[in-house]
């Protein structure tokens, strides 16, 4: 049921016996955001992944073109090894990264490097916090090269444990097969015996020898008087194919066939980036440099702290730092060099001694992996201070009733502070750090009494006066907000009901908001877990949140609940919204308008875009409470539309409408070949809806028909095969091929073989 104007409406349920009733203006607002959880993407969507290449194509998506949306690629126990952004485009391929035409790995991201994608790794794509799908890469790749011995081509190859047998396909890519018999860019093998292929010219197989093997096997024929090659010639052209084997795994395969969730590993293949310009790979990558450096001259020399570098994911671990004071003085084209090597990823910071006091250097920090160092180096000039840094908690101790997560600052960036919470000094006597005192690295929490007590030094050496903070934890917090399950309304009313477990509340606060976000009304308080609030006014949408109290005071309000929408004198209900899968014969649809006000007149309307609305359909029954309209049989270019219809209830007391909407869904219809040869043109495809008419289209849902089917019963999902011969069959390669069926679901466009 759909309020006129409005956002859906929450459901009725029976009023609570034994409630207050509070009288206040108003209502309330939105409700929390969802994010959706990531799944292999529904076609037409989908997202395939070439880990050989490290390139990613993304195919759909076509809802949200102009949108920018993040890829992001997850190794397990590691993190995010590669990302990029890129903006949907109309048509496919939506966008690809790392492949000519597409972006590079670490496009609006900072992750600048070209991950080395692996086996078990999951590439996601999301818009802003959306997830919108993902696909893991398959345990699946060729290990030799195409083997020939006679007409025969072999592929040896790994499967993992965890592939699904019957998902995947082996393929060997040769443009040159085209102007064979063949007569195709490839040739394909499928689990199972030899088999002949159905355009003709090889008999195919894929089997397993053991459970983390397959082996491809090709069997070309002779070309039967068709030129002068031979399948020896065919299986020569095979085995020596510039693209080489492929090994195709999909984690899905939906109702018509499509594979979702792509990986194609390419034997042979290089990763790395892309094209020109994009980052390297992780082991062709510096490492990141340390931040916050920080140079103080000290007595003799000059002494260095940072913020230890972190490796990005996927790349070699950092092994230390290399720091070096370069002399500004230049002699004989010469400057000198001062440095060290520090082992360690977690250094902190270290003091070059040996200087001159009349010269003045730059200071040079680097990372160093396995593969190299930062670049370019991290500089820093050297400072002199003599002033203590100043340290600051926050909070500075007090009394609360829940645990505080406490932060230390200085005002000198790349100070190092030291703490302990036993209420002992971290300086011993001699006024060095005690090696129970801790380093601070972060916010951390204070969860029982605690006396604080803190020291800091900055670059130079400087110390600060020891600061001390006491805490007071009592543990006794504010309650959670509880969770509005109801929203009973009435005549200018709503009844709240709300769920609550805590023993310690005493009191709940209830606030109404309009639609608009401003609250109506003061805060309504009650001990009880339900209100009844009046004076609102009829057919307005509201929200409404509630909040609990207990001896610490009131918690945070919950989310807001609605909207609901109080009613008057006269009760429109035109029922649910319906959701009505189309047939093979026109189908009746009824509508209903029980819960409306008894004893009034009714009207049904359908709410049309114009007068010559295609979709406009007559209504049996527009004065009672339960009309019915017959669903027509699809013909395009009629959509599947969703229809509104409208009731309108009239009284002495005044009239209410309500709206309802019936969603049209179309069978689902996939084209899985088209192949055309003078005097034999055939399109094969699947079909959701067993009994529906395919009509076979050239060029597009406009252009004629060529032939027609009816989707017989098959396995996963219907079938459908239009074959035209001599002379039904066109004169010439038709190009572009559409299929659409009875019930409203089209496929297309498919390019003919």
């Amino acid at each position: 049921m759909r309020g006129t104007g409005f956002g859906r409406r929450g459901r009725r349920v029976a009023v609570v016996a034994g409630t207050a009733a509070v009288t206040v203006l108003g209502l309330l607002v939105v409700g929390p955001a969802q994010t959706a959880s990531a799944a292999v993407p529904a076609f037409p969507d989908n997202i395939i992944v070439f880990p050989d290449r490290d390139f990613v194509s993304v195919l759909g998506y076509q809802g949200r073109v102009g949108q920018t949306a993040t890829v992001e690629v997850t190794r397990p126990g590691v993190g995010i090894i590669g990302s990029a952004t890129a903006v949907v485009k109309a048509g496919d391929p939506a966008f690809e990264v790392n492949h000519p035409g597409g972006v590079c790995w670490g496009n609006g991201t900072n992750l600048q490097v070209t991950p080395d994608m692996q086996p078990g790794d999951v590439v996601s794509l999301r818009f802003g916090a959306n997830a919108a799908g993902d696909t893991r890469v398959q345990d699946a790749f060729a290990t030799s090269g195409a083997v020939q011995a006679g007409a025969t081509v072999t592929v040896s190859g790994h499967i993992g444990a965890g592939v699904p047998q019957a998902n995947v396909e082996a393929r060997i890519i040769e443009p040159l097969l085209v102007s064979t018999n063949i007569g195709k860019r490839d040739v394909r093998a499928l689990p199972g015996p030899l088999t002949p292929a159905a355009t003709g010219g090889y008999s195919s197989s894929l089997e397993f020898p053991t459970a983390t093997t397959y082996r491809a096997t090709w069997v070309f024929d002779d070309p039967d008087g068709a030129g002068p090659l031979t399948g020896a010639d065919n299986a020569t052209i095979v085995a020596n194919a510039s693209l080489g084997p492929r090994m195709m795994t999909w984690e899905t395969v939906d109702l018509a066939g499509n594979r979702q969730g792509l990986t194609i590993a390419e034997f042979n293949t290089p990763g790395g980036p892309g094209f020109g310009g994009c980052p390297n790979g992780p082991l062709a990558s510096g490492p990141a440099g340390p931040t916050n450096v920080v140079a103080a001259s000290v007595a003799g020399g000059i002494k260095l702290t940072w913020t230890p570098a972190v490796a990005i994911p996927g790349t070699p671990a950092i092994l230390g730092y290399r720091v070096h004071a370069v002399s500004q003085t230049v002699t004989n084209g010469e400057q000198l060099e001062f440095g060290k090597r520090i082992a360690g990823q977690a250094a902190t910071g270290t003091t070059i001694t040996g200087l001159s006091a009349t010269d003045t250097y730059d200071i040079e920090v680097v990372s160093v992996n396995s593969v190299g160092q930062t670049w370019p180096p991290i500089h820093a000039a050297p400072v002199t201070d003599v002033t203590p840094p100043i340290i600051t908690a926050s909070p500075n101790g007090g009394s609360f009733a829940t645990p505080r997560s406490v932060a230390l600052t200085s005002n000198e960036a790349g100070s190092q502070i030291f703490y302990t919470t036993d209420g002992l000094s971290p300086l011993d006597a001699a006024g060095d750090v005690t090696p129970a005192a801790k380093l601070y690295t972060a916010p951390f929490t204070v969860s029982t009494n605690t006396t604080l007590q803190y020291v800091g030094f900055d670059p130079t050496g400087n110390k600060s006066p020891v600061g001390v903070a006491t805490f007071t934890i009592s543990n006794t917090p504010t309650p959670v907000a509880p969770t509005i399950s109801a929203a009973t309304v009435g005549n200018g009313s709503v009844t709240l009901t709300w769920d609550s477990a805590d023993p310690s509340i005493t009191l709940y606060g209830i606030q109404i908001y309009s639609a608009g976000g401003t609250t109506v009304g003061p805060l309504v308080e009650t001990p009880n877990k339900t209100i009844t609030i009046s004076g609102l006014t009829p057919n307005t949408p509201y929200y409404a949140t509630v909040k609990a109290k207990n001896a610490n005071g009131y918690g945070n309000e919950s989310f807001r609940f609605g909207p609901f929408v109080p009613t008057g004198s006269v009760l429109a209900n035109a029922g649910p919204d319906q959701t009505i899968v189309r047939g093979v014969t026109a189908t009746t649809v009824s509508l209903t308008g029980a819960g409306s006000t008894a004893g009034a007149t009714y009207s049904w309307q359908q709410i049309l875009n114009g007068a010559n609305d295609p979709d406009k359909v007559a209504i049996t029954g527009a004065n009672t409470l339960t009309p019915s309209f017959i669903l027509p049989l699809y013909s395009y270019p009629q959509t599947n539309v969703v229809r509104t219809f409208r009731l309108t209830v009239t009284s002495a007391a005044g009239t209410a409408v309500d709206d309802v909407r019936i969603i049209v869904v179309p069978d689902q219809v996939s084209i899985g070949k088209a192949t055309f040869k003078v005097g034999d043109f055939r399109v094969t495809g699947g079909g959701s809806l067993v009994g529906a008419t395919i009509k076979l289209h050239t060029g597009s849902l406009t252009g004629p028909v060529l032939g027609t089917d009816v989707v017989a019963a098959g396995v996963p999902a219907g079938t459908f095969s239009i074959r035209l011969r001599s002379p039904q069959a066109p004169a010439s390669n038709p190009g572009i091929v559409w299929v659409e069926s009875s019930a409203g679901g089209t496929a297309g466009p498919f390019t003919v073989q």
